[in-house]
């Protein structure tokens, strides 16, 4: 089966989407478009339709799926449009701007009967498909905490992201993912969730956040992102991943994963009565383990690739698979983010789920 696709919004995301399309047996390209006619000229596809109105693309009838990767606040204006047109939809994240505006989407999409995802494609991040096989594998026992965090140096964000009346900040941006993967790993109902959101040195949109989520199941997930945290450190400007569970620890620093599982060879029931001298002082309970009783052991192999989003999506069309990114998901990370904004506008934690 041949999917024909047109690109709606032609900027960086819609220049990966060609180019991974490009890759993918059984996709098509047919026509991009864009508002800024400059930015098609570096199209790769060969022979593909160039536009500048969303309107006229959503008009040509051998296209089968957009994929809208335009600025955030006019997701729900071309979701809308593009079903009424009968087009099954690709919509780059966040879906919408908040759930209200999602649930308008989603009524025209089931309406329709056209197929909806929304592109959360870092379920299929290396890192992160790491650290949910520990989980998953539950070899660390009962898991208490799971910390996921993404610093990064250069501090202000690109183009329209910077715009509050764009759908700027972090939150809208990576912090759709984190919350995503976070949600998608720990499968448990959500008790509450406390957040403080800030904007650093950004004017108008946030550049940092930190995210506590209290899991019905025991689990304490946090998230944290800063775009201005300035060390030098190796991998400090990375993805970072810190697992506890009760019969072992699991870390790994970067996209690319180094880390470790630890363990015990024993379970102490007490520290030793001999102290140990630190830096600080004398210490009990946190000074170094005994030789022996510390055990460490690779992390999990996985076999991940942003592409395996775009496979699913076509063996979905054809009736073979569900597709990864469900509705219901997306909007859950929808009503995660308005608690979020409403935890930290009011300073206290917010109850959910």
């Amino acid at each position: 089966m041949k999917v024909n696709f047109g690109i709606i919004g032609f900027g960086f995301m819609g220049h990966i989407h060609e180019k991974t399309l490009a890759s993918l047996d059984g996709a098509n390209i047919v026509a991009v478009c864009d508002i800024d006619e400059v930015k098609m000229n570096d199209a790769i596809t060969e022979n593909v339709i160039k536009t500048t109105s969303f309107d006229e693309l959503l008009k040509i009838d051998d296209i089968n799926t957009v994929i809208i990767s335009v600025s955030n606040h006019i997701h729900k204006e071309v979701v809308i449009k593009a079903a009424k047109a009968g087009k099954n939809i690709i919509c780059e994240k966040p879906a919408a701007m908040n759930v209200k505006e999602y649930d308008e989407m989603i009524a025209v999409v089931k309406d329709a009967g056209v197929l909806f995802t929304v592109h959360q494609q870092r379920r299929y991040d290396v890192d992160f498909r790491t650290a949910k096989e520990v989980y998953d594998q539950e070899t660390l026992g009962n898991v208490y905490t799971i910390q996921s965090k993404l610093y990064g140096i250069n501090g202000n964000m690109h183009d329209w992201h910077v715009f509050k009346k764009y759908g700027g900040g972090m939150l809208y941006d990576w912090g759709v993912h984190l919350i995503d993967q976070m949600l998608y790993m720990v499968d448990s109902k959500i008790k509450t969730i406390y957040a403080d959101l800030r904007n650093v040195i950004n004017e108008e949109v946030d550049d940092y956040f930190k995210i506590l989520l209290k899991f019905e199941n025991g689990v304490t997930g946090e998230i944290e992102l800063g775009t201005y945290f300035l060390a030098d450190k190796p991998k400090w400007f990375e993805r970072h991943w810190f697992i506890g569970g009760d019969k072992g620890t699991m870390y790994s620093d970067g996209f690319d994963p180094e880390g470790k599982i630890a363990r015990t060879t024993r379970l102490l029931k007490n520290v030793p009565g001999k102290t140990t001298m630190t830096a600080s002082g004398p210490t009990r309970s946190f000074g170094p383990p005994q030789e022996g009783v510390l055990l460490t052991e690779d992390l999990p192999k996985v076999n991940v690739a942003h592409i395996m989003f775009f496979e699913n999506y076509l063996k979905a069309l054809e009736g073979k698979e569900e597709l990864i990114i469900k509705i219901p998901e997306v909007r859950r990370v929808l009503a995660v983010m308005e608690a979020v904004r409403e935890s930290a506008a009011s300073k206290k934690s917010v109850d959910f789920e």
